[in-house]
């Protein structure tokens, strides 16, 4: 009989504390099924919140195009096959990590929560997950880094205009010990979001999500020549006054490093966001700039946001130690081929060896076990810890993550698989349903 405290106990083990506190008369804090979890969240979001952290690129097709790739396929479970242990565990740039899951980065989750990115920080060291802190996050990467302690972390980057703040972004994420470097691609200019649009809403207007720019050295000296340059030319800037003009200011004031009154008074905290819609990502991004990477930092060098094999293939031969198939979750371009889809094809044009990891769609442990057996060396969650934030905060993000693992571990055990290399494509097949409603 296996030990109970071994890792093949992991999802009996989720479930038995589960089902003991129900005998209690008490039901999980965070629901165990994704629908429920959304609608949760949502009943706790903000319309703005909402919006952003759930809406998706023009009318949606990539996120239900995420989703229906993962219906195309069923798992195949094999019986009597006498395996009572697994190790979810997985070799990632040089890491041993416990499970294939890392932690997505998720910008401007300041309008779930002020303090989003410690709670998710905390959670994932505590979890042993992963996380990728955010570059448009609402709390500096060096606070974050020490609410993780030992915790590992990787550092998102966009590519700004600017290219000393790129180096400087680069310095600080060394500084913290990142793992990786994980520079977004797809999102060289925002796409066609109707839910924020219809609202208005951009967060970094509001001074939210831009907390790694204005903890940035370079950042702040930008913003400091912006405003002597506009002083010296003598053109003031007309701003119409209006109640919402009056909440947005209010809100860059609060959002400012410094104390309220001082902010209110200083231009600085405008000329930040100003300076930040300017700057903050470069519509001009190119291979030639990716290849001066090496030359820039010593960390692994992860690329978000590929989706054809070319550029897989590309990315690889430059010289990168791991890509992410991304869709950007749906929120970029409308009728994107899903994630899931593309990772198959990259994954027969590079092969075995390369790391990939791939994103957008995941949504339970099932999920997971999928994308590893069509290609993933790993996932990575996005909506579903913020849905988890929404509901319950820190301890929403780890009941998420930990019930992820937990079916992820029962899928293995119900199916045969020992470990991750277990998980392959002949434990899948085409779904028959799916196929005979002629999609």
């Amino acid at each position: 009989m296996t030990d109970p405290t071994t890792p093949a106990a992991i999802g009996r083990e989720r479930q038995s504390a589960i089902y003991r506190q129900g005998v209690l008369g008490r039901r999980p804090a965070v629901p165990t099924d994704f629908a429920e979890l959304e609608r949760r969240a949502r009943r706790a979001t903000s319309q703005k919140g909402w919006a952003y952290v759930a809406g998706g690129a023009g009318e949606g097709r990539t996120m239900r195009n995420n989703r229906a790739a993962f219906d195309r396929w069923v798992i195949v479970p094999r019986m009597a096959h006498g395996i009572t242990t697994r190790d979810l565990s997985v070799d990632l740039l040089g890491t041993r990590l416990d499970t294939p899951i890392l932690f997505a980065p998720v910008g401007a989750g300041q309008l779930i929560d002020p303090d989003c990115d410690l709670h998710v920080a905390r959670a994932a060291a505590k979890a042993g997950v992963p996380y990728v802190f955010t570059n448009q996050g609402g709390t500096p990467m060096e606070e974050c880094a020490a609410a993780m302690g030992e915790g590992r972390r990787w550092v998102q980057l966009y590519w700004s205009t600017d290219e000393a703040l790129v180096d400087s972004l680069i310095r600080r994420a060394e500084a913290i010990d990142a793992g990786a470097l994980v520079v977004t691609l797809d999102t060289t200019t925002l796409g066609w979001r109707p839910q924020d649009l219809n609202l208005g809403s951009l967060p970094f207007a509001q001074g939210l999500g831009i907390g790694q720019y204005t903890s940035d050295p370079r950042f702040r000296e930008l913003v400091r020549e912006r405003i002597a340059a506009a002083k010296t030319s003598g053109v003031k800037q007309e701003v119409e006054v209006t109640l919402g003009a009056i909440r947005s200011l209010l809100s860059i004031t609060r959002n400012h490093p410094g104390k309220f009154w001082a902010n209110l008074r200083s231009p600085e905290p405008r000329g930040s966001v100003e300076a930040f819609l300017d700057i903050y990502s470069n519509p001009g991004l190119s291979w030639d700039h990716l290849a001066t990477l090496r030359e820039r930092t010593r960390l692994p060098v992860v690329l978000k946001g590929i989706l054809h094999p070319d550029d897989a293939r590309r990315a690889f031969d430059q010289g990168v130690d791991a890509i992410v198939v991304s869709n950007h979750g749906g929120r970029q371009v409308d009728s994107s081929i899903a994630s899931l889809d593309a990772l198959q094809d990259i994954r027969a044009a590079v092969g075995d060896e390369p790391t990939v990891l791939m994103d957008s769609g995941i949504r339970t442990g099932a999920d997971v076990f999928t994308a590893v057996a069509l290609g993933a060396d790993a996932v990575l969650l996005g909506r579903p810890y913020m849905y988890g934030l929404a509901v319950a905060g820190q301890r929403g993000v780890e009941e998420v993550v930990a019930n992820i693992v937990a079916e992820l571990d029962l899928t293995m055990s119900l199916t045969g698989a020992r470990s991750l290399a277990d998980i392959t494509a002949d434990m899948l097949q085409p779904s028959r349903d799916f196929a005979s409603s002629g999609h």
